[in-house]
């Protein structure tokens, strides 16, 4: 999980502490001091509060801990950062700490636009991100992500690369100075065996789709997960790819046959092995930026990647040969570009067999179910709806036993979308499910996932942009349930300078996390750039 937390002279309050018995987690949030007086200006200014979150910071133990910077570098253009990353010997065993916590600290200030950047240390993604576009005067901000998934990759000296791509010359001002370190925490009491994965294979670089890689896995794989960070980009459709409408629909941004449905799809030697639910992130530029100047949407600073599990083809991809792995993003037009795929391989190994055989089993995959309804006239509507389902199965001969793995994934779309002929209003509802159940051996899993995204937008007589919108990112794991929850409403003057645009914007977010032994809640709100609730 992330939080981005506030600095300087725009941090004040008291903490508050959730603790969580069962899961052993103790998360803290800031609150702003209990009767605190708030002016609330009638309309943005030069400055605004940097951004925050309601997302719980993430738990750590109370043991020696280091820190390592990896990246410290000003982006003003394409060039990419490059060093050398060497673990820390102090804080125990390197591969083996209890905690690995990534920290971006970033500053930026006049005018720019959102960016997207990663980093990869090793050729492993670690951290796929995009930045706030700044106010006048300046802002900072940060972002936390555990990688203690990655302790096997950070084990050892590896190369690092960064870059968040920018533009900077007489307009666009904002030179993004970021520094990025990782902590790590010496192990609670002696080390035990860890939840890692034992290898992590990269794909691809830092900013590709991965087409035609050759992956060849250790022999003894008795897990393998595919995790890709797939995200549309670059300003253009595939940015706002909900928005895509059919060939026979006018509108100014043309998808193909299937319209704004967009499945994100893993092969193996041309087999569909994977399918997932692409999340709408929308960056903070996106629809109206004054609605995300301190509250961003959901995930947007720190993507989280989708995750498949090829466990079922464990059994083939043991065999010691390189495998040819693509990651596609179905339902983009041909020739179009705008998705990156940059993708990961989670490798967990038999500590006690040096070849583990197996075979798939059974497969059924449908064809996703798209349809397209379009209606012409004074106000145009394109409804679309898609489903699609994949199950596998397959079993490995481990060293304790036959062990048979079982995954079931299903995805829906839902989208209306309405807008006038001269796109004044522009109305767009979407509604994302994935859910995935996996049964290994005799354990069963369950992942839900459902992404909510309503967007407003009119454009008066005056030129006056408002944008109401509402964005949801829940979730249900096993027996935990998240809900995030954003809602924003921002008006301003297109095509004046800035200093004319007499913005005004009210946003708030509620995140919601509860499981056995743990509860956690809490609500941010905005007016004008100003943060009016923490509670």
């Amino acid at each position: 999980m992330t939080i981005l937390r506030t600095r300087g002279a725009r941090r004040a309050g008291r903490t508050i502490t959730v603790v969580s018995a069962a899961l052993g987690l103790t998360l803290t949030a800031l609150t702003t001091a209990a009767g605190a007086a708030t002016t609330v200006p009638s309309e943005f200014g030069t400055d605004y509060h940097d951004p925050v979150t309601a997302a719980p910071p993430i738990p750590t133990p109370h043991t020696r801990s280091c820190e390592v910077t990896v990246a410290q570098a000003k982006f003003k253009d394409f060039t990419p950062y490059t060093g050398t990353y060497t673990p820390p010997t102090a804080c125990g065993t390197p591969g083996r700490w209890s905690k690995v916590v990534l920290r971006l600290d970033g500053s930026v200030a006049g005018r720019q636009y959102d960016r997207l950047g990663y980093l990869d240390i090793g050729g492993v993604q670690m951290l796929r991100t995009s930045t706030p576009e700044p106010s006048q005067d300046g802002i900072d901000w940060s972002v936390q992500k555990d990688v203690t998934r990655y302790e096997k990759t950070l084990s050892k000296a590896q190369s690092v690369d960064m870059l968040i791509g920018n533009v900077v010359n007489d307009t666009y001002t904002g030179i993004l100075d970021v520094k990025v370190t990782l902590t790590f925490y010496a192990p609670e009491h002696s080390p035990a065996k860890t939840s890692a994965p034992d290898q992590v294979i990269p794909l691809s670089d830092g900013n590709s789709v991965t087409t035609g890689a050759k992956l060849t896995t250790p022999r003894n794989a008795e897990r393998i997960l595919a995790e890709v960070y797939a995200t549309g980009s670059g300003g253009g459709c595939e940015e706002f790819w909900y928005s895509a409408v059919t060939p026979s629909a006018s509108y100014s941004c043309q998808g193909g046959d299937d319209g704004p449905y967009r499945e994100v799809q893993v092969t193996i030697d041309g087999k569909l092995a994977g399918i997932a639910s692409p999340y709408p992130n929308v960056w903070t530029g996106g629809w109206s930026p004054y609605l995300w100047s301190v509250i961003p949407s959901p995930t947007a600073f720190d993507v989280r990647p989708l995750e498949f599990d090829l466990t079922p083809f464990a059994g083939l991809l043991n065999d010691g040969k390189a495998h040819t792995v693509d990651v596609t993003v179905a339902g983009v037009p041909a020739g179009q570009t705008g998705w990156s795929a940059p993708t990961n391989i989670l490798v967990w190994q038999d500590a006690h067999k040096s070849v583990v055989t197996g075979a798939l089993t059974s497969y059924k995959a449908t064809d996703p179910a798209v349809t397209n309804t379009y209606t012409d006239g004074a106000t145009r509507t394109l409804d679309t709806s898609g489903k699609r389902r994949l199950t596998v199965s397959g079993y490995l001969n481990t060293s304790h036993g036959r062990v048979t793995t079982t995954v079931d994934r299903r995805l829906t779309t839902a989208i209306t979308h309405t807008w006038t002929p001269d796109e004044t209003t522009d109305n767009q509802q979407g509604r994302w499910t994935d859910d995935q159940t996996v049964r290994r051996g005799g354990v069963t899993s369950r992942t839900d996932r459902t992404y909510t995204l309503d967007g407003r937008s009119t454009i008066d007589a005056d030129n006056r942009l408002r944008v109401i919108m509402s964005f949801g990112d829940h979730a249900r794991i096993d027996d935990v349930r998240l809900d995030d929850t954003y809602n924003g409403d921002a008006t301003f003057t297109l095509g004046v300078a800035r200093e004319q645009r007499h913005a005004i914007a009210t946003t708030t977010e509620h995140y919601r996390l509860r499981g056995p032994g743990l509860c956690y809640d809490r609500t941010l709100g905005t007016e004008q750039g100003v943060l009016t609730k923490d509670e």
